[in-house]
């Protein structure tokens, strides 16, 4: 993977261990690819949902300290702020798409770093933000040229736009 690739905190849950052990080798190895690549790219949205999660979903799970640390690492992928630009376009797309609002944010935040690939379970694989593709590595491989996921632009269209053409204007009656 060579563009920026958005991850959902389920992927590092998963790659912590979790009651499905077949996910675990799977998300291992994205984020392997991730670091190794230096393309991951997160959101405090995502750090605080991995955190949370990591100390208490899986059973056992890790201890506040080793959570923490792992937190830690992950500041390293310069995660997205949420600020009121990031919620003003998390709204936008809460509208559009009917989606959540956690999952418009996190949308939107990887639309604000660039990334043409977001790596969810928690969105429907495929789905298209925008400039933002979902895939979930539990289902389909994302090792495929990021091109196959990028969003293509609306055509042209083909008739033509409603109302006066240009430059013809009504006389003015006096």
């Amino acid at each position: 993977m060579t563009a920026p690739v958005f991850v959902d905190s389920n992927i590092f849950v998963y790659a912590h261990g979790s009651n499905e052990p077949r996910k675990q080798p799977i998300a291992q190895e994205v984020l392997r690819e991730l670091w190794r690549d230096r393309n991951g790219r997160i959101s405090m949205q995502v750090l605080s949902e991995f955190y949370v999660n990591i100390t208490r979903k899986p059973r056992p799970g890790l201890n506040v300290a080793a959570a923490w640390r792992e937190v830690e690492a992950l500041l390293s992928w310069s995660p997205q702020v949420i600020d009121r630009p990031l919620l003003e376009r998390a709204h936008q797309i809460e509208e559009r798409h009917k989606i959540s609002w956690w999952d418009a944010q996190i949308v939107a935040a990887a639309e604000a770093q660039h990334c043409p690939l977001l790596l969810s379970e928690d969105l429907q694989d495929g789905a298209v933000y925008g400039r933002v593709t979902v895939r979930n590595p539990f289902t389909s491989g994302v090792q495929e040229a990021l091109t196959t996921y990028a969003a293509t632009e609306s055509p042209r269209p083909r008739h033509r736009p409603r109302g006066r053409p240009p430059g013809s204007r009504r006389a003015a009656v006096l």
